[in-house]
This record gives C-alpha cells, sequence and structure tokens, in this order.
C-alpha cells in the first residue's frame, strides 16, 4: 500500500519544549531523497535506500556515500537489507513492475535486477531475511489474498509461497513506510502486519511463509491510513507492533500493541511519543529493549514494550541499531541522524 504521508518540514534538533535532543545528532547527508528503507550491519557498516533509486552507504560509522541504481530514477526503495559492506538487496515498493528486487555484490558499484512484480495490481511491501541465505518478502493482496515470496539464495532469486491463510479483509493492505511490516524471528518464523481494513492484525507463519494464522490487534484500523505499520520479535513469542494514523501523526490513542505468545494476542500500549509510528525495531544486546519511531518523533522501552519513554519529537521514517548504543535513523529530504543517547540496556533508573 502507498504511503502518502503528509509533507512536513524537520525542525532540527528540537523537541516540542524548545530543548535541544540529544538522543539523535544530524550528520551531513548527501541526498535530499526521502528516505525509508534502513539496515545497520555494524557499527561501521550500514546501508539506506530511498526514492528515485537512491542507495546510501556508511562503512566507517561516519561519512554516507549516495549512489543510484542505474535504470532505477523512477523506483522508490522502501526497504533494504544488507549482509556485510558489499553485499545488500533492495526492494522497490510500487504498483506493478515498480515493484522489483535488486543486489549488489560489490558496494553498489553494479546492481542486477533479480525480480520484478509480474502482477500489475500488486505491490510489495518490505522483505526481511532469516540469513544471509533464506529471506521471505510480501505485498499487498492479489485476487483476495496478501503475496508471499522466498529466497534461499540471498535474494538472488524468489519464489512465490502457497501462502494458505493469507485471505484479506475488505480494504485490508499493509504499509511501506519503513520495510518493517514484515519481521522475522528464529530460523522459521515470520510475521506481517496490516491496517486499512475492520481490524488492524497480525499474521503469523511459523514455516518461512507456507501457512499463515492471523490475529487482531487493539491499534485502532477502519480506515486506509491506520492501522499497524510495524512489527518486531525480541524472540519468538514476545513482540510489538506500532502505527497509528499516518494522516493525523500527533492523534492519542493507542498506538502500540504488545505480544507474549507469538502473536496469538495482543495487549494494547500507549507507545511515548503519542501519535503515528512507522517503525518499531529491537535492538541487539539488549534483550529487552526496542525503539519506536515515526512522524510523531521516537521513543524507547527496556521492558519488552510494557512502558514508554519519549526521546523527542524530530519526525524519523525508520531506525536500526547493530548494539545499545550504535544505531542509526532516516526520514524526510535526506534524513540522517546518528544515535546519541545512553546504552539502551542499562536499567530505566539510570537513564
Amino acid at each position: 500500500m502507498l504511503l502518502r504521508a503528509p509533507a512536513l518540514f524537520i525542525a532540527a534538533l528540537f523537541t516540542s519544549s524548545g530543548a535541544l535532543a540529544q538522543s539523535w545528532q544530524t550528520v551531513p547527508s548527501p541526498t535530499g531523497a526521502e528516505l525509508r528503507g534502513l539496515s545497520v550491519v555494524s557499527a561501521s557498516v550500514a546501508w539506506a535506500s530511498g526514492t528515485k533509486g537512491t542507495v546510501l552507504r556508511t562503512v566507517d560509522g561516519q561519512a554516507w556515500q549516495a549512489m543510484r541504481i542505474p535504470d532505477a530514477e523512477a523506483i522508490d526503495l522502501r526497504d533494504i537489507q544488507a549482509f556485510d559492506a558489499d553485499t545488500a538487496v533492495a526492494m522497490g515498493a510500487g504498483p506493478g513492475a515498480a515493484s522489483r528486487v535488486y543486489r549488489t555484490e560489490d558496494g553498489g558499484a553494479s546492481w542486477r535486477l533479480v525480480a520484478t512484480n509480474a502482477v500489475a495490481e500488486g505491490f510489495w511491501d518490505a522483505m526481511a531475511f532469516w540469513d544471509k541465505d533464506h529471506g521471505i518478502l510480501f505485498g499487498d493482496p492479489v485476487k483476495g489474498s496478501f503475496q508471499v515470496y522466498t529466497t534461499r539464495d540471498g535474494g538472488r532469486s524468489w519464489r512465490q509461497a502457497d501462502g494458505k491463510g493469507l485471505e484479506a479483509m475488505p480494504g485490508e493492505g499493509a504499509f511501506a513506510a519503513s520495510g518493517t511490516c514484515l519481521t522475522v524471528a528464529g530460523t522459521h518464523d515470520a510475521w506481517i502486519a496490516t491496517g486499512g481494513g475492520g481490524s488492524a492484525r497480525v499474521f503469523h507463519s511459523r514455516d518461512r511463509g507456507q501457512t499463515w494464522r492471523a490475529s487482531s490487534t487493539p491499534v485502532p484500523a477502519g480506515a486506509a491510513a491506520r492501522g499497524v505499520f510495524s512489527v518486531a520479535f525480541l524472540n519468538q513469542k514476545e513482540g510489538f507492533a506500532a502505527g497509528g494514523d499516518y494522516k493525523e501523526t500527533r492523534l492519542a490513542g493507542t498506538n502500540g500493541a504488545y505480544t507474549i505468545d507469538g502473536g496469538a494476542s495482543w495487549m494494547p500500549v500507549q507507545v511515548a511519543p503519542a501519535g503515528y509510528l512507522s517503525v518499531v525495531v529491537p535492538v541487539p544486546g539488549a534483550p529487552r529493549a526496542l525503539v519506536a519511531a515515526g512522524l510523531a518523533g521516537s521513543g524507547y522501552s527496556l521492558d519488552a514494550g510494557r512502558s514508554w519513554t519519549e526521546f523527542d519529537r524530530t519526525p524519523l521514517n525508520t531506525v536500526g541499531f547493530s548494539g545499545p548504543a550504535q544505531g542509526w535513523a532516516v526520514g524526510p529530504k535526506g534524513l540522517l541522524m546518528k544515535y546519541a543517547g545512553p546504552a539502551l540496556d542499562r536499567p530505566a533508573s539510570r537513564q
């Protein structure tokens, strides 16, 4: 589902109270493209992607290099998965053939088109990988069911999965807002987050995308702009879903939910900051830590999503971490920010 959020201007490094935000530091950006894809490999290596076929890469954790995938100037790269400084897979989101996958093995010097959505009414939303070989990709409903594809060779080739149990409700779709409406855990589990229909749901697969089971969440839906935009799992049982309404970025109310049973049931949570959140991610090396962000701002939890503390209200599209104190955020107009807050594995009393 194509996300058309309202245009927002970045308030630089200031919170709503006017105080200088300490959690994120802006770094020079080599692009003005809207950035939504992010893959943080290590403290020194990270990749990002965005509009006009734009890909960014850092190999020293400081300076970023911009590149464009040839013949992809019209492609909106909403998701990217990197395995190291040389190897990455980038996914375009859009109707029909605008949904496609590219792969590089030489640090972005060259790219190969490896998959294109052959269905005119299709629209790919996100991808995720269990390891360097096995991955999964999914898209909006075609003939009443969500599309699912899998790879066994690191994204060099993709095959459509049976996807049993992925029947969609009227108006239901997924949000290609951050590349995180699909996530994986362990070696076979995957989850998909949706919205727009009568309820915001999360689908769970235990067999790498072949069969699925859906459950409703307490995050409000019922409109095309509302639902769960992102889902993350700390392990195969404990997870979190975040979302809201991208047309009402500061709307108060339930914008999150946590699960302790692999997504079979969900409990409502008010995430700080209040409002629309497009991403929630786990923090490697901090087993109970989660970070959520969106046009409402960003916040963190140190107790698997039960309680939340606001970082600041700089509008972001997505975030990613390689460790408790190493992370990046990207956003509108080429925004690049580096995490500068306290280590997220510390007790809340020390934050």
